[in-house]
Order: structure tokens, then sequence, then C-alpha cells
């Protein structure tokens, strides 16, 4: 991948300089470890690298008589088999009766067979409704959706909790990553498990256990408990902590909560070396068992929620320590990997190694089903789940006793539910390949899911979506956009009849009943706040900003060349970001880049036109960029059938390529006056984005289409709105 920037001197024009190149792509696969990175991590929360780690080491390093730091407030009580409950939760309507079955723990081992009966019977016949609710806070959520869904149970019933903790690749140093520390965002919050233990408090339970497995060393998880948050919070709230992994070092003068028992009776599944760490094997016997999931989206996977959160329980008897083999359970994804360090593109084999890792985890579900999912959403976040995060506008917590019902309305909220566009990447996926393959193996019809709660209004309408894939693809949808390529959903009408007033956000149709015209909208830049200009376009401003996408051709016929574009202003001038999907880098690379570029237009580039002054839509400018970082720019009056050359847009520019993943990033600063004095609150400028694309054929590419008969890019009236947020 390559970078260049681009500062305009002479006329406000400037030289190229190169840029280190982006992390690639096997780096966004790595996970994190003792030494700031996860020597796993691969592309499941917490789940180590797809590269295995030599076999030779076969045994785990012998016991010592130092515990954990963690040892005594973490060593799991023995506690006596629950006695059923007296009625069913008529409060919450979140359970009913509660028989507590025979014991599947005998001799160190389980029935996996009588675990997986009893959880397949359940999640069968589960059609509860899901709770979806919208809030201030993850403290305030995390208890009110415990409240709302979780399973009423004797006050003596001990309560194991599940977040997810390790879903990260790398802790960073906040002051080298403008602000990063790599963590937040990505793991469930402190403070909505928080609200969670309030809850059941409230409800009388007093052994409380927070517990998730890393696949990495005592030092790593004692690092991460600290940094995150989790160990004062359980200290504070009297709740023990303790890791799902075992290793001869964890926890040892305490009961061993992470010691790995075989499981009996699963031969035929696609886990059949499948170990479980002895805390969940007692609350699975006879205690309540909670999975606090993150919501977001998976790089891999599509989201992780309910399904995808079990992967931090997996421990595997291929090799030892067991609880480091959490890549075995996606370890075919090493063949595609391979390919794509070969620089190919094998999606079939992409698709056949997602298919059978969906497999794997809707076999853990069977085993290890949790009795409720309450989902941290405050805010869900789009991106990969990793590297990039878009945050959604809302706060919102997602809970239900059925996990493959709440995954659905996760998806959904997400916007990745019944997607055509995700269809087209996935093979005929709508959702999840994990969802799919539960809803089949359980017989749910996901699409009769009841939902509920005051957040459920969002789901009315349809969601914008932000998936960047691991497999060289990204969905970015924003309502008031056209459809993304792959067919619209159904009830999806991104741009409503002009006949009918458009909602907040959406298109607007045209003054003559034509099509609806778009809107893009430029966010204040906050004062003190700075755009770097580097081509990685990771600038926490960016995420604030909102995206406009388009592959539509100048005639506004659909064309699977994606384009997306953000806008910020500030008094320096107007900030633009390009994203340039299924890119040929088609340049002439042999022209300077700090010299204005004739003919730009006749290679690959993005086009610009903004009109100042709405009232005189016939005079504007055009600014042309390539993806190298060559430019042209020009003044236009068609009125005084003028072209003034000479103007310059004051452009600073910063682009990065990946000519293997087929992307380009294109970072501009436009600081001409013209623009700057047009830049005030409330303002609604004139304005079109163009791209060119390819040789043969050639794509005109356009956000507003203009509908002529031949490209034709100089047509004000088809122009969308820049509208100059205040």
């Amino acid at each position: 991948m390559n970078r260049a920037r681009t500062i305009h001197g002479g006329r406000a024009r400037r030289a190229p300089r190169a840029i280190a190149a982006l992390p690639a792509l096997l780096a966004v696969l790595s996970g994190c470890g003792d030494r700031q990175r996860q020597p796993g991590g691969g592309p499941g929360d917490g789940g180590p690298a797809p590269q295995p780690p030599p076999d030779a080491a076969a045994s785990s390093p012998a016991p010592t008589q130092a515990a954990s730091s963690f040892a005594a407030a973490s060593a799991h009580p023995a506690v006596p088999t629950a006695v059923p409950s007296a009625s069913s939760d008529v409060v919450a309507g979140a359970s009913q009766r509660y028989e507590a079955g025979p014991s599947v723990i005998a001799s160190d081992s389980i029935d996996g067979a009588a675990l997986r009966k009893r959880h397949v019977e359940r999640i069968k016949a589960d059609d509860s409704p899901v709770t979806v609710l919208r809030g201030q806070g993850p403290l305030e959520l995390g208890k009110r959706i415990c409240e709302a869904v979780v399973p009423r149970r004797p006050a003596a019933t001990p309560v194991l909790l599940k977040p997810n903790i390790c879903g990260f690749d790398s802790v960073k140093d906040p002051a080298k990553s403008k602000g990063d520390d790599g963590v937040t965002g990505r793991i469930t919050q402190p403070e909505f498990v928080r609200g969670v233990v309030e809850c059941l408090k409230a409800r009388g339970h007093t052994k409380i256990t927070i517990a998730e497995g890393c696949g990495h060393s005592h030092k790593f998880w004692k690092d991460i408990a600290q940094r995150t948050g989790y160990e004062a919070m359980a200290a504070e709230e009297g709740a023990a902590l303790v890791a799902m992994d075992d290793d001869g070092v964890y926890d040892v003068a305490g009961d061993r909560p992470g010691k790995p028992l075989a499981i009996r009776g699963i031969q035929a599944t696609h886990v059949p070396t499948l170990l479980m760490p002895k805390v969940l094997a007692e609350h699975l016997d006879h205690g309540l068992f909670l999975s606090l999931p993150r919501l977001k989206m998976h790089r891999y996977a599509v989201i992780s929620a309910g399904i995808k959160g079990m992967q931090g329980t997996v421990m595997l008897s291929d090799s030892a320590p067991a609880y480091k083999q959490k890549w075995r359970m996606h370890r075919e994804l090493k063949g595609y990997l391979d390919t794509r360090s070969a620089g190919q593109e094998d999606r079939a084999l992409y698709l056949s190694s997602l298919r059978v890792f969906s497999e794997r985890m809707v076999d853990v579900l069977e085993i290890s089903a949790p009795d409720a999912v309450l989902g941290d959403g405050a805010p869900a976040m789009g991106g990969d789940g990793f590297q990039v995060l878009q945050p959604t506008a809302e706060m919102v917590a997602i809970g239900g006793t059925n996990p493959v019902r709440v995954d659905r309305v996760a998806a959904e909220l997400l916007g990745v539910w019944n997607s055509p566009a995700l269809a087209r990447e996935l093979g005929g996926h709508r959702t999840s390949p994990l969802i799919d393959a539960a809803a089949k193996r359980f017989g749910l019809d996901l699409k009769a899911t009841a939902i509920t709660g005051d957040g459920a209004d969002l789901l009315k309408s349809p969601r914008p979506v932000h998936y960047k894939a691991m497999a060289p693809f990204r969905l970015d949808w924003e309502p008031g956009q056209a459809a993304l390529p792959g067919g619209p959903a159904k009830g999806l009408d991104p741009a409503p009849p002009a006949s009918q007033e458009a909602p907040e956000g959406k298109q607007r149709g045209g003054s003559d009943g034509g099509p609806a015209k778009p809107e893009a909208h430029a966010s204040p830049l906050p004062p003190g706040e700075q755009i770097v200009l580097d081509g990685k376009a990771d600038d926490a401003a960016w995420s604030r900003a909102k995206a406009v996408q388009w592959d539509t051709d100048y005639a506004g016929k659909r064309t699977g060349f994606p384009t997306r574009a953000r806008f910020l202003w500030s008094k320096q001038g107007l900030h633009a970001l390009f994203e340039l999907s299924n890119a040929g880098l088609n340049t002439d690379r042999s022209k300077p880049v700090g010299a204005e570029r004739n003919g730009l237009y006749k290679e690959d580039c993005i086009e610009l036109f903004l009109t100042p002054a709405p009232g005189s839509p016939r005079r504007y400018f055009e600014v042309e960029i390539g993806p190298f970082g060559h430019f042209f720019d020009i003044a236009i009056d068609r009125d005084a059938r003028q072209e003034d050359t000479a103007w310059s847009s004051g452009a600073t520019i910063a682009t990065s390529q990946d000519a293997q993943a087929r992307t380009a990033v294109i970072e501009a600063l436009l600081a001409a006056p013209g623009i700057v004095g047009a830049l005030a609150p409330n303002a609604r400028l004139p304005m079109n984005l163009y791209r060119m694309e390819g040789k043969d054929p050639r794509q005109y590419l356009a956000w507003s289409p203009p509908r002529t008969s031949k490209p034709n890019f100089h047509v004000p009236e088809a122009f969308g709105t820049l509208v100059i947020d205040p």
C-alpha cells in the first residue's frame, strides 16, 4: 500500500513527499499479547491468529504456589445445586418455571450430549421477544436490560457473566495513536457489566463471577484486567473476576475456575476436541450463565454478538496448552490468507472457511448456550471491530433469552439483516453466516422474531451500515443515499417519491418532480482539533462525519464501483475525504504531482464541483484529484462562457493506495478564499461529485447523475447539495 502527500506551492500548489505504508493485511488480523500485541487474535474476539503455534510445546507450565493477583477474589465458591423456583417470573416475563435437571458434571468430565439436548430444546422453543432499549450510557443500559430480560432464579443461584474483554488486536500508546488505546470501543464496557451486577445484587444474588478467556498468559490477563478497569470494578462490586484459561498458573490457590474439563458425547460435532472451563461447567450445571458481548461488526463473522461471543469460552485438546488453541476454530482461514499473501483473492475459499467456522460456533452454542444475552451497544460499533470503528448514533442495549434471535436483531441494528449488498459479497448470505447456520440448526424462523422495548422503533426504518470485511470489500450506506449494489432490501426505499416530504437526512425530490437530489453534510471541526493529512483517514473527526456513497454512472445506472465521501469544515477550509473501491489506479505516474495536470480527467480521478454562491448556480469551481495526488483545478462561469485555469483551490492533498485490495484514499483540504468564504453555518451549496475509473470500459460515475445521453458532468441543474452544519 502506498501513500503520498501533495502540498501545492506557487499558486498555493505543493510538491509531494512519501508517507509510511498502511498496516498490511496480516497486521490487521493479528491479536494482542504480552508484547503489546497478541500472538493470536486472528479474526476472533480474543481469538488467536490463523497461523498455528509450534506443537512442540506439548505440556503446560508446571503449577506454582504463587496465585494470580485476582486469586483470592476469584476463587469460585462451592455452592449447592439450586432448588426449583417457586414460580415463574411474572414481573419481567423473561423466564418460565425453573427446573434444575440432573447434574451434567461427573469426575472432571461433562455430559455434552445432555447439555446439547437441553439447550437445543430450549432454543427451539424460545420465541420470546428481543428487547431493544435506548439510553444515555452503559451503566444505565446494563441495569435496565438485565431487569428486562434476565430470567429470575433463587437468590442462592450463582451467576456467571461472560463479557468480551479480549476482542481487540493490540494495546496502543494513545499519545502515538491519536488518543486510541487500541482497546476502547472493541470490548464490553466495565460500566455496562457493573449495571448488570447491580441489577443482580438487587435481586439478592451474592455469588457473581465475571469471567473471560483470552488465550494468553497470566501476565497479559492481569495487565488487561487493570487497563480496562475490570479489576477495580469487580472489586468495588464484590464480584469474582477470573480467567477461563488454565496454564498451571491461573488461580491455582483456589478451585481453578479455568481448569479444562472433558466433554463426552460430542464426537459427531464439528468440535469433537472441545473442552470446557470448569467455572462455565458449574454454572451450566446449577447456576445462571449470562453472555455480555459488545455489539459490533466483525471483519470475519460479519457481526460479533451472542454466537460469536462464545469463542471466548473455547478450549481445544488438539495441543497444549488447550486454552491457546482457539485459532483451530477457524484453521481453514489460513489457506485463504496464504492466497492473499500470494496476491490472489479466492472468495470461494474465504466463504468455505467462514461456513465451517460458523458450524463450529453453532456447535459451541449448543453445548454452552447462555441463559440470556445482554448486548452492550452504548454505542454499537460499525467498521471491522478492531482497526476501523464507526459508532452508531444511538446508545442501545439488546437482550433476550434466545441468543440466535438476539443476534438477528443486533444484525438489523447494524444494517446487515436481509442485506442484498452483503449477499452479493458473501455467496448469498444476507446476514452473518453464523446466524444463518444457527437458524437452520435450530429450525428458527427469524423473520417472525418479536421486538419490544423503547428502542424498537429504531428498526422501523432502514439502518445505516458500515462494514469493512477481511475479504477486500466494504459496505457503507446511510439513509438518503442510493442503495448499495445488489438491489434494495425488502421495504428499503432510500429515495422517496418527490411528492412525499422526505424525512430529515433523506434525499429531497427535485423541484421539477424528477429524481431526488442527494445531500451531503459537512460537520464543523471542533476548535483545537486537527485533521492530519496523511492518507490514513483515521482521525477521530472523520468517524463523526456523515458519509455519502454512490456507484451510479452519469445516466443513473449502477456499476459496482462504489465511492465514499465525507466532509468537514473549519476556518482553514473544506476538508474532503474520498474512499475508492474497485480502483484500478490507472494513472501515468511518470507525470509530476507538484504541477497542475491538464487532461487528468482522461485517467482515474475524482472530481468535486462546488458552487460558492447558490444564487449563481452556473458559476462553480471544479477540483480534480487522482489516486496518487495529481491535481487540476479550474473556475467556470457558464453564463460568461469563461474558464479560469489560473484559479487555485489551495489544495493540500494526501493519498494512499492498496493495489491488491483495489482501494485508494484521497484526503484534501481546499483552502481557496472563494471556498472558505462560502463555508457559513447552515449554508446549502450546490455540489456534485464524480469519479473517472478504468479504461475499457471507461466508467463515468456521478453522485447526483445528470442523466445525459452522453457523459457530461457540467450540468449544474443536476447538482446535489452540500449542507454546512452549524
